[in-house]
Formats: C-alpha cells, structure tokens, sequence
C-alpha cells in the first residue's frame, strides 16, 4: 500500500465557550493542515493526483471554513455575528483543532478521498490528528 499527503492552510477564528482559561474568547489562527490518503497505485502509477485533493478538499476548505469563525451550536454569538454579515460555521461540538480534525476526516471521507488521517495544526506548535 501507498501513500501520500498534502498541506495547506486556512485561516479561521473561533471559541471554545465551555473552556477555562484564554481559548473561551473569540479568537484567531493560521491553521495548517495535512491530509495523508492511501491507496494500491492506480493506472498512472499514484496513489491520486495532487491536484485532485486541491480540486477537492482543498477547494472546500478554502470555500467553507477560510476566513469564518467555527463556533459551538448554542454559542450566542452565532447570531450576532450572522446579522453583521460574518461567516459562520456551526459545529455540532466545542471547535477544538480535535474536532475540526475530525470534520475534515468526515469531508475527505465524503469526497471520496481514501483518508487515513487528517492532522491540523493551529499553532507551529500545536497539532491535533484524527484517524479512524
């Protein structure tokens, strides 16, 4: 079995209202996040183009989650900031690097892509991976 991975960042802001300490203010990061996919070799020799998971995943991080604010269902401030005109991204749990990590498994998953795992980084420091 191969496999492959590919980078890319996204910036976004967000909060998590149930956390003691800083993290419960709204605020924001310059995400990176690796996707690593595995495969038998197809007829050209890869496990897929590069340029299928920019098309694909890529493009829907840049389309859904770039520049919004990821927030908790139930956070007051998911209205607020919809009537100012803000992008707003609900999510079902605390948006936490784990759970976006998760999301975005789910979404390379539902896109067809053979995900093995997804790792975001929110900090150079600071990474979260999801694998099932």
């Amino acid at each position: 079995m191969f496999t492959i991975s590919r980078e890319t960042q996204f910036c976004y802001g967000h909060r998590l209202l149930h956390h003691p300490g800083r993290c419960r203010r709204l605020h924001g990061h310059n995400g990176r996040v690796r996707i690593l996919l595995s495969a038998p070799l197809n007829t050209q020799g890869m496990v897929l183009d590069f340029g299928e998971i920019r098309e694909t995943f890529e493009r829907w991080i840049d389309e859904n989650l770039d520049h919004h604010t990821l927030l908790e269902e139930g956070d007051p401030l998911v209205e607020a900031l919809r009537q100012a005109g803000e992008e707003v991204v609900v999510m079902a749990s605390s948006p936490t690097a784990e759970n976006i990590a998760h999301m975005l498994f789910e979404k390379a998953q539902n896109l067809g892509l053979p995900v093995v795992e997804v790792s975001i980084w929110e900090t150079p420091k600071c990474r979260a991976t999801y694998r099932e």
